[in-house]
């Protein structure tokens, strides 16, 4: 990512090769299927076969300029959306738990709104249950304040900007590193950030601060791809968990939480260990 060149130059590669080739093969073997058979389906991978084959361009009121991106580009798209949403769907629970564990009042209010939805939803975990969550969604929103998925963001100037009330001057082909962790725990944003508050998140509160101080997917057209994956994976996690179990936090677990440094996304040294008991 620092040196994209010499990485290019020197072969080097982020992922695996036999993991790669798994996932390019799959691709492939989705795409072939699906044009053989012409079988059509509404949903991301369609999307991107549409790409491939420019019957985007046919849409009103969309400009192609009649190039279609290739199959290995339309294999790396599936690919960073399926880690997105499963690499996020998987950390943010964790945490969530973590902070329910020992916040046991905080727990016991999202395992009430768990058991009034699904009593309205016959007792199924549906979509309409998981948007109907509203406190939970609080709850996942102040988690990932404390424990954004990834602590930085890493963008490129498009254009020349100058910082208001600065003199400074980012120039078009910088390169910038967003520091998400450090907004998160900013106290102008977030007072007392340490503390696990999710009525930070209540729709009054969310007019007062700036939408760029709460970035744990990034923001714009580069943000995450799989935002709505992830938080939609992790909602369906805590219900089924929380509805069911009583958690708190286990010894093993070390306090206070150091985050690990060998890791890209933030973690904890050692790990995450809760003590889970039939509710």
């Amino acid at each position: 990512m620092n040196f994209p060149n010499a990485a290019r130059n020197l072969s080097i590669k982020a992922v695996p090769k036999d993991i790669s080739n798994f996932f390019d093969k799959l691709f492939r073997n989705v795409v072939h299927d699906r044009e053989t058979n012409n079988y059509v389906n509404d949903d991301y991978i369609q999307i991107l076969i549409n790409m491939k084959n420019s019957e985007l361009a046919r849409d009103e009121g969309y400009e192609h300029d009649g190039k279609t991106v290739t199959i290995e580009e339309l294999t790396a798209q599936s690919f960073v959306l399926f880690v997105a949403g499963v690499e996020n769907a998987s950390i943010a629970p964790t945490w969530a738990l973590y902070e329910l564990a020992k916040n046991q009042e905080i727990q016991q209010k999202v395992r009430n709104e768990i058991n009034v939805v699904l009593d309205k939803h016959d007792g199924k975990v549906t979509y309409d249950a998981i948007q109907a969550m509203k406190y939970m969604n609080k709850v996942l929103y102040e988690t990932l304040r404390k424990y954004p998925p990834i602590p930085v963001l890493n963008r490129q100037c498009v254009k020349d900007y100058k910082i208001p009330g600065d003199s400074v001057i980012i120039e078009r082909g910088t390169r910038v590193v967003i520091p998400v962790l450090g907004i998160h725990y900013d106290e102008e944003y977030y007072p007392d950030p340490d503390k696990f508050d999710p009525e930070r998140f209540d729709e009054k509160k969310l007019t007062t601060r700036h939408r760029c101080c709460f970035i744990p997917f990034g923001f714009g057209p580069r943000m995450c791809l799989g935002l709505r994956f992830a938080m939609i994976q992790a909602k369906v996690v805590l219900m089924t968990l929380l509805k069911s179990y009583n958690f708190t936090v286990n010894e093993k677990t070390k306090e206070p939480i150091k985050f690990s440094k060998n890791s890209i996304s933030v973690q904890a040294e050692g790990g995450i260990w809760l003590d889970v008991k039939k509710y």
